[in-house]
Parts: structure tokens; sequence; C-alpha cells
């Protein structure tokens, strides 16, 4: 698919998921083209170095992972249940991307949505200690 234009791979796409809709059909689609797949796919799997990195519903991924932008701080302070996925900061600010399960009920972050990029970006960056190599994307229909 990435080596075909804007427009054919939308129409690609909207054939395909008009295909799965009408004969049941499950399709596994590899690309690096998230923005492309967000629209389509309900099911993710990040793969880095060939280990599952996250896996799991699109819509359930994205409700449990949330940005955090407040004061600059360590992010070793935050509740055992918001695991850090990654992190940033200037001077003054601190910007998290964290997985929780529960709402974020610190008054000094700003609590934001992520969309699939944001989190496939930060869980290849997280694996990224291994090297830029072997970072693959699998989504699922």
């Amino acid at each position: 698919m990435a080596s075909l234009d804007p427009l054919a791979r939308r129409e690609f796409l909207q054939d395909l998921m008009e295909a799965v809709a009408e004969q049941g059909l499950s399709v596994v689609l590899s690309s690096h083209l998230v923005a492309d797949l967000e629209r389509v796919c309900d099911y993710l799997v990040v793969l880095v170095g060939s280990r599952v990195r996250v896996a799991g519903p699109v819509e359930k991924l994205l409700a449990t992972h949330h940005r955090l932008t407040g004061p600059r701080r360590d992010p070793d302070t935050l509740p055992a249940g918001q695991q850090v996925i990654s992190a940033s900061h200037t001077d003054v600010q601190t910007t998290l991307l964290v997985r929780t399960s529960g709402p974020v009920l610190d008054p000094a972050w700003t609590v934001s949505g992520v969309s699939m990029e944001d989190l496939v970006l930060a869980y290849m960056s997280q694996a990224a200690g291994g090297g830029r190599r072997n970072r693959h994307l699998e989504v699922q229909k």
C-alpha cells in the first residue's frame, strides 16, 4: 500500500473494508502507514524486534492510554497503576504517555487522549534501546 498515492490507498482500504463487511473476512494488515490504518482497524499488535510490545482492541488501547502534560517532575512519582510508556521533558514541563485503567486524579496534570499513531510511536520509542531495526507493526480487522 505504501507505494500507492493517498487517493488510491483510501480507495483500496474502502474496497477492502466493504469486502470484510460483506463476506465476514478477517484481514491482517502490516504497515508503517498508521494514519491510514487507524480508520479501518479494530485490533492492534505492535512488534518491535520480533517481540509484541502491545496488543489489543484499538478502542480499549486508546481508552487506557493518556497524554499527561504538567510541571516538570520525575515519572517515578506517579501512582503504581500508571505505567509510563514514554516521557519527554523541558526545563519546566513534563509530557508523558501513560497506560492506566483508572482515572488520572492529580490536578497538576492536563490529561488528553492519544491517537493510534501516538500509541504506536510511543511503544516503538520505548523499545528503541534495541536500535532502529526490526520494527514492525501489524493491525487486524
